[in-house]
């Protein structure tokens, strides 16, 4: 698909996970580690060593939204390692004195040292994952990020990296407009896809959908 390219995801789209009976689904494993002196909680599955997806939430949510949603075990029935996020003061995660636009550094420095990862990143998670995909573009395999906030403020960096990147947005969002999608897409070089009669939270809206982008993104990088 050339880079750039917006594709309207209609509500008809599925996407079928075929699982042989008696197959065990992956353990998810609760986690708390320090970093910068303060608690970070986090959600991991899949085998140590894999490509490593990393998944950040909205401010109304949290890591635990990805499990509820089924995609901590989607990614990990797919052979990759996945760590869910509680952003400092979400969730089960305490604040941190570290700034945003660093935070992502440091954490993942402790969590994932080295590694290349993919960041999939929704609205108010994008002031933690916009700084991050700009300065430190090399570790960054792919980005997917999902109507985040901050395109503004960080746009200029962006436009100085390449990194595969699938922008989602909802049609109907009016948190962060459509428009921005094509910009946060045409920054980064990447492609836009928009989830018909979805929200702001358009992952929640059209699960099926969102997951069968994300999964098809995934399969098409090139992780070392």
């Amino acid at each position: 698909m050339p880079r750039g390219s917006r594709v309207l995801i209609a509500v008809s789209c599925a996407l079928l996970v075929l699982v042989a009976p008696g197959t065990a689904q992956p353990q998810v494993q609760a986690r708390d580690r320090t970093v910068a002196g303060t608690r970070l909680h986090y959600l991991e599955a899949g085998p140590n060593g894999a490509p490593a997806v990393v998944l950040l939430h909205g401010a109304r949510y949290s890591a635990q939204t990805w499990l509820d949603l089924g995609t901590i075990t989607r990614l990990a029935e797919r052979g990759h390692h996945v760590i869910a996020l509680d952003l400092p003061g979400y969730g089960r995660s305490e604040a941190s004195d570290v700034a945003r636009d660093r935070y992502l550094a440091v954490a993942l420095d402790e969590l994932l040292p080295k590694e290349k990862l993919v960041i999939v990143s929704p609205s108010m998670s994008g002031s933690f994952s916009l700084p991050f995909v700009a300065r430190h573009a090399d570790r960054v395999s792919g980005f997917v990020p999902v109507a985040p906030v901050g395109i503004d403020t960080y746009v200029g960096e962006l436009r100085r990296v390449q990194v595969p990147t699938l922008a989602v947005w909802g049609e109907l969002d009016t948190v962060v407009p459509v428009a921005q999608a094509e910009v946060l897409a045409s920054a980064l070089q990447g492609r836009t896809i928009i989830l018909e009669g979805a929200n702001h939270a358009c992952y929640l809206d059209r699960p099926d959908e969102f997951h069968a982008a994300l999964l098809k993104f995934l399969s098409e990088l090139r992780w070392s």
